[in-house]
C-alpha cells in the first residue's frame, strides 16, 4: 500500500504535514534517520506509517509508560495491532505480547530501552521479523546527562548484535 494510502486509510488525513513524507521516504529507503519536530508536529506518522507499509513488525523504544499506553490505544481503535512490554505487566500480559509479535500477529510492539538491554528480550528479539526501530523521546540519549537512562546510548550496539541492517529512526521534539 501507498503510504499516502496509508495516511487516509488510518488517519483519514489527505496529506503530509511539513518534513513527515522526506522522514518516512528516508526510512523507507532504509536509511537511519533523526527526525527533529515541534511538538505536535506528527511524529508518530513518520514511524507508523513506513512500518505499515513494510512487511512485519515495528519496535518503538519509549521511555514513558503513559505514552507507550496512548499511542497502542490510538493504534488499536485505527484497527492496527499494537502491543506494549512494561513494567507491572503480569507474566501472561508479556508472554501474549512476545507471542504476537513472534508469530506476525503484531504491527507494533513498545518498549522501554531498559527491556531491550535484557537478554531475554533481546533472544526472541531475534524470532521477529523487525521492519523498523523506532526511538522515541530520542532527546533521552543525553537530555539529562549520561547517566539518566544509560540504555539509550546502547540502543545501537544492542540492536547491532542481533541485525545490523534494520533502519532505526530516531525522533524529537526536545534536542538543544
Amino acid at each position: 500500500m501507498d503510504i499516502q494510502q496509508i495516511l487516509i486509510k488510518y488517519w483519514g488525513y489527505s496529506g503530509f504535514r511539513p518534513m513527515q513524507e522526506d522522514i518516512i521516504r528516508s526510512v523507507l529507503a532504509g536509511q537511519d534517520t533523526l527526525a527533529l519536530m515541534t511538538t505536535g508536529g506528527g511524529k508518530s506518522i513518520c514511524f507508523q506509517v513506513p512500518a505499515i507499509a513494510k512487511e512485519g513488525i515495528c519496535i518503538v523504544i519509549s521511555p514513558l509508560i503513559a505514552l507507550m499506553k496512548d499511542q497502542v490505544d490510538r493504534l488499536k481503535t485505527l484497527g492496527i495491532n499494537a502491543f506494549a512490554i512494561y513494567s507491572g505487566m503480569h507474566q501472561t500480559e508479556i508472554e501474549l505480547a512476545l507471542n504476537n509479535a513472534t508469530l506476525g500477529n503484531a504491527k507494533f510492539l513498545y518498549i522501554s530501552p531498559e527491556r531491550l538491554a535484557t537478554p531475554n528480550f533481546r533472544e526472541v528479539l531475534r524470532y521477529m521479523k523487525v521492519n523498523l526501530i523506532a526511538v522515541d523521546e530520542a532527546h533521552c540519549i543525553s537530555e539529562w546527562g549520561h547517566d539518566f537512562r544509560p540504555e539509550y546510548r546502547k540502543i545501537k550496539a544492542m540492536l547491532n548484535e542481533i541485525e545490523d541492517n534494520i533502519p532505526i529512526v530516531a525522533l524529537t521534539a526536545t534536542a538543544t
